[in-house]
């Protein structure tokens, strides 16, 4: 059973004033609208992000229901009202209302026009994003993981699509669906039972290059023109007495996407926070070289090579690829972040120049979207009522089409990230 963080109750939203202009995306847990208020913002200037669940199509799906009602609790948790620390988390979205009708659920968060991380990827030069740019991603997203970590919750979904750009440039997480809650206050005592020196790690000694803003020195290593991999060496094991998480404050859920899923979730040994630092190994190499480290023909040989390959790099280790190997070592005792969290992966050698209290005042990320043109396709004005779109679909195949098209993932612009 899955436990789930005291909150408040959340804000209404009246659905009957919800206008949509865009359909952003269509998934597992419902559609995701672009919509303004009708009543508080008639000119639809400060648009929002509006999930809905439609409980008449989810019932081939008996856990629909049940993970978006777990990813409100959690969104309205991450809000600054509800949350013991009043300011909002800046790399993470907060719930802006909600509501239920007898056949929909919704709830509403902010609106980030720049897409996803994947997108953005597929629009750099041969689909990879520099040393710096990553460094520049991966502290966010550290930031951001810290937070949920620190309120007991395993994030256990992290993977591109799932990291947004905000309007401003900088990022936040999003789906919360498949997070869980873990008493932290046992989880702790449990990992202090376990303690042992961190290894430190071996890197080369190499010159940054000149610092591209005041706030975070560039990677010294090159940028990755190619896909070709090469292996890397084994780290030798260390053994770690194993404590025991049989109290219930560990999952043994089977959670997270193929190429991204930990190998303690494959085994079935269960599992905590050490997931979400695995995948941030996942996806730090898939934004160097454009692939996941673990890609197989098939689920079954995905899986495996999760188990027992080894992460494969190009050329000389660097920072960025020991940080790399250490988040992606398949014993989660041993993995970077498992004794200290944030503050061991903070304190590794490819972070050093990042002021990490200083982060939300970079004022130039490396992506800003454009205010004019954000791609997606548009409505007629005034938008389409929330319950009539969901009136139509639900009629029969020869009935029109619902007036709201499948929006293009295009991005509008070649993206320069070199003044990063």
């Amino acid at each position: 059973m899955v436990s789930t963080p005291a909150t408040d109750s959340t804000p209404d939203l009246n659905v009957d004033n919800l206008r949509a202009v865009r359909v952003l995306g269509r998934g597992a847990m419902g559609t995701v609208f672009l919509v303004h208020d009708s009543s508080t913002d008639p000119s639809g200037s400060s648009p929002f992000a509006l999930k809905v669940l439609d409980k008449s199509s989810a019932l081939n799906k008996p856990d629909a229901d049940r993970r978006a009602r777990w990813e409100i609790s959690v969104l309205s948790r991450l809000s600054p009202a509800n949350h013991p620390h009043p300011h909002r988390h800046p790399f993470l979205p907060h719930l802006i209302g909600s509501f239920e009708t007898d056949d929909l659920l919704g709830w509403a968060i902010p609106y980030c026009p720049g897409g996803d991380l994947n997108a953005l990827r597929y629009h750099q030069t041969d689909r990879v994003f520099s040393p710096a740019v990553i460094k520049f991603y991966l502290a966010e997203i550290v930031c951001a993981l810290e937070h949920l970590h620190a309120d007991g919750i395993a994030y256990r979904d992290l993977k591109p699509e799932n990291v947004l750009i905000q309007q401003s440039g900088h990022v936040t997480l999003t789906d919360f669906d498949l997070s869980r809650h873990f008493n932290l206050k046992k989880v702790r005592s449990i990992l202090l039972q376990a303690h042992d020196p961190i290894l430190e790690p071996e890197l080369p000694t190499k010159k940054h290059r000149k610092s591209l803003t005041r706030f975070i020195a560039a990677a010294g290593d090159p940028k990755v023109l190619n896909l070709k991999k090469a292996k890397s060496a084994r780290v030798s094991p260390v053994s770690r007495r194993r404590p025991s998480f049989d109290d219930g404050e560990r999952s043994n859920s089977f959670v997270g996407t193929e190429e991204y899923v930990a190998p303690e979730i494959v085994r079935g040994d269960g599992h905590e926070f050490a997931v979400d630092w695995w995948a941030l190994g996942v996806l730090a190499y898939e934004m160097l070289y454009g692939t996941t480290p673990f890609k197989g023909k098939n689920r079954k040989e995905t899986f495996r090579n999760v188990l027992i390959k080894p992460p494969e790099f190009i050329g000389k280790r660097t920072p960025l690829t020991d940080l790399i190997g250490r988040l992606l070592d398949k014993d989660p005792y041993r993995r970077l972040g498992y004794l200290r969290g944030a503050a061991e992966i903070k304190g590794h050698p490819f972070f050093n120049g990042v002021k990490w209290d200083l982060l939300t005042e970079v004022v130039r990320p490396p992506f800003i979207p454009s205010r004019e043109d954000d791609g997606v396709e548009k409505l007629t004005a005034g938008g389409v009522d929330v319950r009539e779109y969901f009136h139509r679909q639900r009629q029969p195949p020869s009935m029109p089409p619902s007036p709201l098209p499948s929006p293009s993932r295009r991005l509008h612009r070649s993206l320069s990230l070199t003044e990063f």
